[in-house]
């Protein structure tokens, strides 16, 4: 694996956990990252998955959605129009200074002193946006140039060694081998 430069503001600007499949998590002061499982105490930990729609399609299937995380500059440009705030999205971790969803699939996260998180994919926004803020989905759900679909609500992860994560620590890139895979939702 190749080192990615990373930027001294890299780094998590918030952490949140919900016990309860709630939409929105709260803010903690920090998580404890568990290998092959994700977020300690979190309603989406599990190897299988445990995302309600998922376990309803095949309750056996891997979990690949153990970290959810979300880059703050998403809240920024979303402010203007929408009252939003870190963990309103239902993500565990808020970064700064990460282009997220520009890494490919495969790329590894050093978090904090210790924790690792391997990305697997995007976050697929689904109607529970759209009840929590109308026109919201559309905001985060876009066609690009290309008539693709863009999908702007963060990328998924599993968690590769454990780690307490907090506000503030860094994060650091380490990108596959290339051919890089682009990121595809899980």
């Amino acid at each position: 694996m190749r080192a990615m430069s990373t930027q001294t503001s890299s780094c998590v600007q918030g952490v949140y956990i919900s016990a309860e499949h709630s939409f929105s998590k709260q803010p903690v002061s920090g998580i404890e990252l568990v290998a092959g499982l994700g977020v300690m105490g979190d309603c989406h930990m599990g190897a299988q998955v445990r995302h309600r729609s998922r376990v309803a399609a095949d309750p056996g299937q891997p979990n690949l959605r153990q970290v959810h995380l979300m880059p703050a500059e998403l809240f920024d440009e979303l402010r203007p129009d929408f009252d939003i705030n870190g963990g309103d999205l239902g993500e565990n971790i808020t970064t700064r200074g990460i282009d997220l969803l520009s890494l490919p699939t495969g790329a590894m996260l050093k978090i904090g002193d210790t924790a690792l998180v391997a990305v697997t994919g995007l976050r697929n926004p689904c109607q529970q946006i759209e009840a929590f803020r109308t026109n919201l989905l559309k905001a985060v759900v876009q066609r690009g140039a290309d008539g693709k679909l863009v999908r702007k609500a963060g990328i998924m992860g599993v968690v590769v060694l454990g780690g307490t994560v907090r506000p503030g620590d860094v994060i650091e890139v380490t990108l596959p081998p290339e051919p890089f895979v682009p990121l595809e939702r899980v």
